[in-house]
């Protein structure tokens, strides 16, 4: 069956934080010590901090959902205003902007077109909040990643930090129009 997707309700803090569990190691880079992903994980990905996710005004998370399975296939978070990255701030040429801070799909459905459905929501909601453009951050070894944003009109404007744990990993920075 075809995924759909929806907004995100309190009740899917728990599936969010197994859908990133899962999911956000894959997009790391083949070097980022196990360790650092978990902290990580049990950090930022916690239950608790979808809770607070989903508390939060500035932020819209929508998920994908199938009828064939109980958990989430894939989820996106848009977070809405400027950065606080000086660095980004400076590469982005749409202002009012909205990043796409995660957008991640099962590797199970990986090719089936949830991605493109989750993508597709995920920026028809980024329009609905008045932004004029999107902006992520994604790791520049990241290459399926890179292709799958680059097919949907995220450009490379500039460069990034991520900090996982003790360690600084290189990101693209990648904005559309919407």
């Amino acid at each position: 069956m075809p995924s759909l997707v929806r907004l995100a309700t309190a009740r899917d803090a728990g599936a969010l934080h197994r859908i990133a569990a899962l999911t956000f190691p894959l997009a790391c880079t083949p070097h980022t010590p196990a360790a650092e992903k978990d902290a990580y994980i049990g950090e930022h990905l916690a239950e608790s901090a979808f809770s607070q996710h989903l508390d939060d005004p500035a932020r819209t998370i929508l998920v994908a959902v199938d009828d064939a399975s109980p958990e989430l296939i894939g989820y996106s978070m848009l977070t809405r205003g400027e950065p606080d990255d000086v660095a980004v701030a400076a590469t982005l040429r749409h202002h009012r902007t909205i990043e796409l801070s995660r957008m991640y799909v099962h590797p199970d459905h990986h090719g089936d077109g949830t991605a493109g459905r989750l993508m597709a929501a995920t920026l028809a909601a980024a329009r609905e909040s008045g932004a004029a453009g999107a902006w992520l951050g994604v790791s520049d070894e990241n290459v399926r990643a890179n292709a799958f944003y680059a097919k949907h009109g995220f450009e490379q404007v500039g460069r990034k930090q991520f900090r996982i744990g003790n360690r600084v990993e290189d990101d693209f920075v990648r904005e559309r129009q919407l």
